[in-house]
């Protein structure tokens, strides 16, 4: 997107034009995983959770607790998710397998995206071409989000080989 503000800059492309293609191509590649959610929840994420879900440490119970939440909350997370890059395509698959409906679903994933398109985008458009000198601050969101997800994963397998370490101990 950097690059197309910078195209924009040139006089190769048009400013709005650019943020609704990026917007779109967004919404398009988020469809795919919305739909493996939707589609899949009975058949697939579920029969997956049952067989395997120890190894990832998710109970059955804590994935229907996670639909609820998501329900609840949810849909105004495929807004705000597209602006953070970790997760601005993985919170597709629990809009699906929530059953957020599909138009607002696509509206609430346009909408984010067309904002972080027209920031992006814009960046480019004022730096020209410097665009690629904002390239090493986004490569460090990526990691400080990378890192921090560790941790916290990190924290979690802990509290929860701790906990049964503790309750095997007390049988």
């Amino acid at each position: 997107m950097p690059f197309s503000g910078f195209l924009v800059s040139e006089g190769r492309f048009d400013f709005w034009l650019v943020v609704l293609m990026g917007a779109s191509g967004n919404l398009a590649g988020s469809w795919l995983a919305y739909s493996l959610g939707y589609f899949g929840e009975k058949s697939l994420v579920r029969k997956i959770i049952v067989k395997y879900g120890k190894f990832i440490l998710l109970t059955e119970e804590e994935y229907d607790q996670a639909l609820r939440l998501f329900s609840k909350y949810g849909q105004w997370l495929a807004a705000a998710a597209r602006v953070l890059p970790a997760i601005r395509t993985v919170i597709s698959l629990p809009a699906g397998v929530a059953k957020l409906s599909f138009w607002r679903f696509s509206a609430l994933t346009f909408f984010g995206s067309f904002v972080w398109s027209a920031f992006l985008a814009y960046l480019g458009l004022i730096l020209g071409e410097n665009w690629e000198s904002i390239r090493p601050y986004f490569r460090k969101f990526d990691i400080v989000i990378i890192l921090a997800t560790i941790i916290l994963v990190g924290a979690y397998l802990y509290h929860k080989l701790h906990k049964s370490k503790v309750s095997a101990k007390k049988t």
